[in-house]
């Protein structure tokens, strides 16, 4: 299947870079390997059940988005127990602390990414209570 995307001149030659030096014969295959990972970290994403403790860590252009990033906040504080914000410039980190079902935390990372203004969001579970002995 043939498809075409419109990706930023320095996204695609970065992607481009990473693809050679990792010895792929083609951009198609490195396409298909990035759409492979993230839909197993999707489908990760989605098998995760029952009560989580979280870390998501989330970069965006403060003046695009802080009030609606702010009202989506607080609508999730009932998995929110804390946020760590830094300024980088025009761009601001944001590292928000979550205990809740996980149900509620997967909500909230696709909340997040639903924002044009919003780079990259990551989400690492620490602790799931079936892990615990």
């Amino acid at each position: 299947m043939r498809t075409s995307l419109n990706i930023p001149e320095e996204d695609l030659a970065a992607f481009d870079a990473v693809w050679r030096s990792e010895g792929y014969d083609s951009r198609s295959r490195a396409v298909r390997e990035a759409i492979r990972e993230y839909t197993e970290s999707h489908e990760r994403l989605e098998a995760t059940t029952g009560t989580v403790v979280a870390l998501l860590a989330f970069d965006y252009e403060h003046q695009r988005v802080i009030e609606p990033l702010h009202t989506v906040q607080h609508e999730f504080q009932d998995v929110i127990s804390a946020t760590s914000h830094a300024h980088q410039g025009e761009w601001c980190l944001e590292a928000v602390f979550c205990r809740g079902e996980a149900r509620r935390v997967r909500e909230l990372v696709y909340a997040l990414r639903d924002f044009d203004a919003v780079g990259r969001v990551k989400l690492m579970v620490l602790v799931a209570p079936a892990d615990k002995s």
